[in-house]
């Protein structure tokens, strides 16, 4: 299997559908993306989550859950592999924030979606559980450590007005056939 690069869905836009992260962890969540690409139909304002559940039965039980959590699940569908993929609505009241997401401006989005983020998360090394601040609130207030971490990667010097995260990729925001065998 690949190394897996988060997509831009799965940092900014997965996080708002308030899916408890063990669950994800559990059904085998491998990245969202902005839309499925092998299929004719698909839904404006939602994002593709993509799982390998390493229990099928633990996950139909982990969807039934979701179901009942949410009205906002469009479809949910199989690939060949034990691949699924779920379909959300995104919540209305962050389109734009979404779209500034997608610009790349993630500084400029409403205090009211960056406080749909935790600021701190829990991080697991060695054995050692600690808190750590999110790398969400660190893009969204340009903290220095991230500035930093860019500068002397990249051996640039960031300017005031310049954001510290990757731009939104529409190629890598696609679920595709390709990607899924890359998954395997």
């Amino acid at each position: 299997m690949m190394e897996l690069k988060k997509t831009i869905s799965t940092i900014f836009i997965m996080p708002t559908l308030k899916i408890p992260r063990e669950k994800l962890k559990e059904n085998g969540f491998i990245n969202a993306y902005e839309y499925d690409g092998e299929k004719d139909v698909n839904y404006p304002n939602s994002v593709c989550l993509l799982f390998k559940p390493p229990n099928l039965h633990a996950f139909r039980e982990f969807l039934e859950e979701e179901y009942e959590r949410t009205t906002n699940i469009i479809e949910d569908y199989d690939y060949n592999n034990g691949f699924v993929v779920v379909v959300y609505k995104l919540n209305a009241k962050f389109l734009e924030d979404f779209e500034l997401v997608k610009q790349g401006k993630y500084s400029q989005t409403t205090k009211k979606f960056q406080a749909e983020y935790n600021k701190t998360t829990k991080i697991v090394r060695d054995g050692v559980t600690s808190d750590e601040i999110s790398l969400q609130y660190r893009i969204f207030n340009k903290t220095q450590d991230l500035i930093d971490f860019w500068e002397n990667k990249l051996g640039i010097t960031f300017e005031k007005d310049q954001e510290v995260w990757e731009m939104y990729d529409p190629d890598r925001e696609v679920l595709s056939i390709k990607k899924l065998r890359k998954y395997v």
